[in-house]
């Protein structure tokens, strides 16, 4: 039972069967219309057959003028007696008789049993043996179909009339045993279901190549995905299908989901690999720190302190420097978790810039507003102030003899631009292509002295990209820098 629950079915024969099942119905449907359409066409013929039969007989017979009886009629009836007759109308030499031929076809045949009967109801002629149905009572002028015996059988029954003073003088019927259309209805119905499985298997052999060859990029999709399985750092990914279908977006899918997962895996590694260089140093300081203290730092008051004060500091950079890796590692998550969002940029700049004016009396802030009001751009709210935070803390930072700072905010038809300017110490061309960088720090001992660890553009940088922004800088040594954010504003 076990077995029976996990047996594994493949799509290719789901499909195939399906579509099998489909096509069966709608072929089945289309051979039986053929066959009922077939078998309603022939019963039509044979009844025709049947009433023209007897529309013959009744020709031949309906110029006497009295009564009809077996002695006139079976001479002219009977084959045998046919032939060489005096004023027989069915003589060959008696061009006038038109319907010799079609009464010597009709007669002849031998589904056709033609009987007649007098203005009594008498049978008086019979072609073929005596007839048991008793049929005579059915409506005249009529041709039917009845079962008899489990056969189908075709009557027609027609008044005789003298065309002297049409009086009626007898009956004919004819009797149609059909067994002509019962051969051919079956021999129809045997040759359609020949068809028919004939039709499955070639249609099961083409429906099996389309299906395989349709879903032959799901076969790519499965090795990449096992590739991937058993290394995950492996580069192979699915090569364009080329096939403009949902298979195609599939694979396109897969494509980008493999680079998102090679890139947090790349950012994982990076991030433990950061982490543990940078927080060697500080926590090399504190062991060295803590074992001078251990061998005789403890009973000399001065060392003591200086020690503790400097482990503090260097646990306080540890735990910014933890904060800042997580805000980057979260900055590779925006456009899962913040895509939508938006924000009136005029409203969150101008309320960080008031909070930096406040907490730094000693600087000169500035403020051009360009902006019309409602502005909106696609960033979330706290990540365009944390932005503005890196920038002007920076600016602050790196502003020693000139302590002012300008702010400005400006737009054009697609995008919003917020530049913020300082005019301290500057940045060299060499190391503004690499500020971007993770760790990277311009004068790696003053930059530390100023509690930086290197990862606030890096931040900044990851967030704008991660909004589809861009973010440049323009520097001169000695006469600060000029940082600019462009954000996709919201149309």
């Amino acid at each position: 039972m076990k077995n029976s629950k996990n047996k594994r079915y493949s799509l290719k024969w789901k499909l195939t069967l399906t579509n099998l099942l489909s096509v069966f119905l709608i072929f089945a449907l289309i051979v039986g219309l053929l066959f009922v359409s077939f078998n309603t066409l022939l019963l039509r013929q044979e009844k025709n057959k049947t009433r023209q039969t007897a529309q013959i007989v009744k020709n031949y017979l309906d110029h006497h003028e009295i009564s009809l009886t077996d002695q006139y009629v079976d001479p002219i009836l009977r084959p045998q007696n046919r032939i060489n007759r005096p004023n027989n109308p069915l003589n060959p030499q008696n061009k006038q008789n038109i319907y010799s031929k079609k009464i010597v076809r009709s007669l002849a045949n031998d589904d056709i049993q033609v009987l007649v009967y007098d203005a009594n109801r008498k049978e008086i002629f019979s072609s073929i043996g005596s007839d048991n149905s008793h049929y005579l009572n059915l409506p005249i002028n009529k041709t039917f179909i009845s079962k008899y015996d489990n056969n189908l059988i075709c009557y027609s029954i027609l008044p005789i009339k003298s065309e002297f003073n049409h009086k009626l003088i007898g009956y004919v019927k004819v009797r149609n045993n059909l067994s002509y259309y019962q051969k051919i209805s079956k021999r129809m119905l045997l040759i359609l279901i020949v068809l028919l499985l004939l039709g499955l298997i070639i249609i099961s052999i083409i429906q099996y190549m389309l299906v395989s060859y349709y879903l032959r990029p799901i076969d790519d999709i499965n090795k990449i995905i096992k590739t991937i399985s058993n290394d995950p750092k492996s580069n192979e990914r699915v090569v364009d299908l080329n096939t403009k279908d949902e298979l195609s977006d599939l694979g396109n899918l897969l494509n980008i989901m493999l680079d998102r997962m090679s890139n947090y895996m790349s950012q994982q590694e990076q991030f433990v690999s950061d982490v543990s260089h940078e927080l060697r140093t500080p926590v090399a300081i504190i062991k060295g720190h803590l074992e001078l203290l251990n061998r005789w730092g403890k009973d000399d008051p001065k060392v003591l302190n200086e020690s503790i004060k400097s482990s503090l500091s260097e646990i306080d950079r540890m735990q910014n420097l933890i904060q800042e890796m997580l805000d980057l590692s979260r900055a590779d998550q925006i456009d899962i978790n913040f895509k939508d969002e938006v924000t009136n940029v005029r409203e969150v700049v101008t309320r960080t810039f008031n909070n930096f004016k406040m907490l730094h009396k000693d600087f000169l802030f500035s403020f051009d507003d360009d902006l019309s009001d409602n502005v909106k751009a696609h960033i979330y709210r706290d990540h365009l102030e944390q932005l503005l935070i890196i920038f002007l803390d920076n600016a602050v930072k790196y502003s020693e003899s000139r302590k002012e700072i300008h702010l400005s905010l400006s737009s054009n038809t697609q995008m919003i631009q917020i530049a913020v300017q300082d005019f301290g110490e500057g940045i060299n061309l060499a190391d503004s292509e690499k500020i971007f960088n993770r760790f990277y720090r311009v004068d790696k001992a003053r930059s530390r002295d100023k509690g930086g660890n290197g990862l606030g553009l890096s931040i900044a940088k990851k967030i704008v990209e991660e909004y589809g922004g861009s973010i440049s800088v323009e520097s001169s040594i000695g006469y600060g820098s000029i940082f600019q954010i462009s954000l996709r504003k919201v149309i």
